[in-house]
């Protein structure tokens, strides 16, 4: 069964008990008052025939005095432990309660009684006679009046009740639409996704804020999330098979001369070897850049919080002389904290000083200070090499992209790190400026956030 139809059954199902067990309540209530009323009527009735009969003149005739008092649709009776005291006077309407056969009562009794398929209030009273003598009157009255409204509502209800359901089950169907209206758009997406292969975004109503909405932003969401995927997936599968080629082609060439000639001429066999392991290193270092770029954001782990800037390019600067035997020079104008990832900050300061390195052959400069008139922390990372040309300062952030091609394949570059730099300054909100002058050096900027407050 589909989702609207249930929705549809049970809502209507659940209102549909739901009016039925009020209005059996309304009824239920309604009828038991209505026949404590006329109980209480029946019961004021007696007690207002006791004191007519006391104050009543000796010398009227009991027959005649009872018949007075008697109910239009009902009986008098006046009994003694042993039996009736007079014969029953009954109504014309209800002859057949003089049949009906009678218990003495010593206390007053209120009930309800049954009599040939009818129902009567029955009001038993002791009473003082005249002549001293303790009598138990009974008053019995029709409940027929009483039973014809109840059942006059009975009909009111349940016309009700059929009326109401009408709207009822209306209801339970733009109910059961309105829920899966967005369910059906999502499937009626995906099977066109399915079938053309293109991503589609589901249309919202923006002006409404309910769990309907928030299931479809979350569904845009997560097309979103799989149409980045999809795209880092067919550039690291293009990009993997355009830049891995070339080193695979030199390693086989060299592998292949090795197997004729490497043997017999040690000068061939080291250069082969040399050649195999420097591509196989690009490659390396390749493959694990085109990995980190076809990550997304989500799965890099990062964690912002405060970092002292000093701190961290103070262990990379160490790090980095160690490492390249290279002179970084650290000017720290100002001590300032910066709300980043240590490690990923790390990585990214990483790749300028690696190009510093690869186009200066000079000392590099780390610079830390503020910036901006909100005094945004920066880092400043300077060399004094070849510098980049302006024509070309705007695509060196493009993936495999060498100003140098040359001095890039010497130095093992695959134009990955200035793409993968973007890719992290954008993971920590950090913003990259680059700045160059041919021939003089480039300087490259990370304004990072700073420490929001408590």
């Amino acid at each position: 069964m589909k989702l609207q139809n249930k929705i549809h059954m049970y809502t209507s199902l659940l209102l549909a008990i739901l009016l039925v067990a009020i209005n059996f309540s309304v009824y239920f209530l309604f009828s038991h008052l209505s026949i404590d009323s006329r109980k209480d009527q029946v019961e004021a009735a007696a007690d207002n025939m006791i004191r007519g009969i006391q104050r009543a003149p000796a010398a009227v005739v009991a027959g005649d005095l009872l018949r007075a008092y008697v109910p239009p649709d009902g009986m008098l009776r006046l009994m003694k432990p042993e039996g009736d005291f007079l014969s029953p006077i009954t109504s014309s309407s209800e002859q057949s309660l003089s049949l009906m056969k009678a218990v003495y009562d010593e206390t007053r009794q209120v009930r309800v009684i049954t009599h040939e398929n009818n129902r009567y209030i029955l009001v038993s009273v002791p009473m003082i006679w005249s002549d001293g003598e303790v009598v138990n009157l009974q008053i019995t009255e029709s409940l027929q009046p009483t039973m014809q409204t109840l059942q006059v509502l009975r009909i009111v209800l349940i016309a009700v009740t059929g009326i109401a359901l009408i709207p009822v089950v209306i209801s339970g169907r733009l109910l059961g639409k309105l829920i899966t209206r967005p369910i059906t758009s999502m499937i009626s997406t995906m099977k066109e996704i399915q079938r053309s292969g293109k991503f589609k975004l589901l249309p919202l109503n923006s002006s409404s804020r309910d769990e309907l909405v928030e299931m479809g932003e979350t569904f845009n969401d997560m097309i979103e999330l799989l149409e980045r995927n999809f795209v880092r997936q067919e550039q690291f599968v293009s990009n993997a098979s355009h830049e891995l080629k070339t080193p695979l082609t030199i390693i086989e060439s060299y592998a292949s001369l090795l197997k004729r000639r490497g043997l017999q001429h040690p000068k061939i066999f080291a250069e082969s070897v040399e050649a195999i392991h420097s591509e196989a290193i690009r490659m390396k270092e390749m493959a694990e850049q085109l990995l980190l770029l076809a990550r997304n954001e989500e799965q890099w782990n990062i964690v912002l919080e405060p970092v002292r800037l000093s701190k961290i390019v103070t262990e990379l600067k160490v790090t980095f002389e160690n490492a390249f035997a290279r002179e970084v020079q650290l000017d720290v104008q100002a001590d300032c904290m910066g709300y980043s990832d240590e490690n990923k900050l790390k990585q990214l300061l990483f790749i300028f000083l690696d190009n510093a390195r690869k186009y200066s052959d000079e000392s590099i400069h780390l610079t830390i200070g503020t910036t901006g008139e909100m005094a945004q922390p920066c880092i400043r990372i300077t060399d004094q090499g070849i510098g980049i040309p302006q024509d070309k300062l705007s695509k060196v952030f493009d993936r495999f992209y060498r100003v140098d091609e040359a001095r890039s394949r010497e130095e093992g570059g695959a134009g990955l790190g200035l793409s993968l730099a973007t890719g992290i300054a954008e993971a920590l909100h950090a913003h990259i400026g680059l700045e160059s002058i041919q021939g003089s050096g480039t300087t490259a900027t990370i304004i990072l956030p700073a420490v929001p407050a408590d």
